[in-house]
């Protein structure tokens, strides 16, 4: 008697447990869908707010022109689609249809950029980077880390982010022009490829663009600095 009543009471206290594991799980769960469905929703308006924006850039003259326009907020827009990638909790219909409008966004920016620096007479430095999802890219992910650190130390620089194998026209044409072969990452640096990784030391000295841009970066600090002296004195 005792032995069945020991028993029961295992038993009831393994479902309570079991019970409390299962609803703080479910709650969890619903949480994280919350979080990811409200990053969707704000991926979609700031794209939405990126495209508005385009057609205002397009009226824009020489003198409004300044250092990395859009390039911060394509960047978050980026981090928000890297993370809901990591989701399976997200719908992967609204998913491919985000991705899809980010990627067509990146190129209508490189394209609005190139001919707003030619009707102003800026020489860019544009850096189209390829990488892929659909197998383990070790390289890749660490490759994005540089890329992103070079687009935070020159705000001149305007780096793009495409996953080669998404079914999108737009990209596969970039490729064709660009003759980016499937060895990724890869990487057009004002039409120059590069493929695997590379650090930023490397890039800064294997890359005539990453150069020219550094030298006038140098030049930009020096002019600063030398008006600043000259106004303290």
């Amino acid at each position: 008697m005792i032995d069945s009543k020991k028993y029961i009471i295992t038993f009831l206290i393994t479902a309570v447990i079991f019970g409390t594991a299962i609803f703080i799980s479910n709650a969890l769960g619903e949480k994280k869908l919350e979080d990811v469905k409200s990053i969707e929703d704000r991926v979609a308006l700031d794209i939405l707010s990126s495209e508005t924006q385009f057609a205002l850039l397009e009226e824009t003259s020489c003198k409004d022109l300044g250092p990395g326009f859009l390039s911060k907020e394509l960047g978050s827009l980026g981090e928000k689609l890297a993370y809901g990638d990591n989701q399976t909790e997200l719908n992967n219909d609204n998913l491919e249809y985000l991705k899809r409008s980010y990627f067509l966004l990146e190129i209508k920016d490189y394209l609005l950029m190139k001919r707003l620096t030619e009707k102003c007479g800026i020489e860019p430095t544009f850096i189209l980077y390829f990488y892929s999802v659909e197998e383990s890219c070790e390289d890749c992910e660490k490759m994005g880390y540089v890329l992103t650190s070079l687009r935070d130390k020159y705000p001149d620089l305007r780096v793009y982010s495409f996953d080669y194998n998404f079914d999108v026209g737009a990209i596969n044409t970039l490729i064709s022009i660009y003759k980016v072969e499937p060895n990724l990452p890869a990487f057009s640096i004002n039409g120059q490829l590069y493929y695997g990784y590379h650090s930023v030391e490397d890039l800064e000295e294997q890359a005539p663009a990453l150069q020219d841009l550094a030298l006038r970066a140098k030049a930009l600090e020096t002019a600063t600095a030398s008006s600043s002296s000259q106004e303290t004195e």
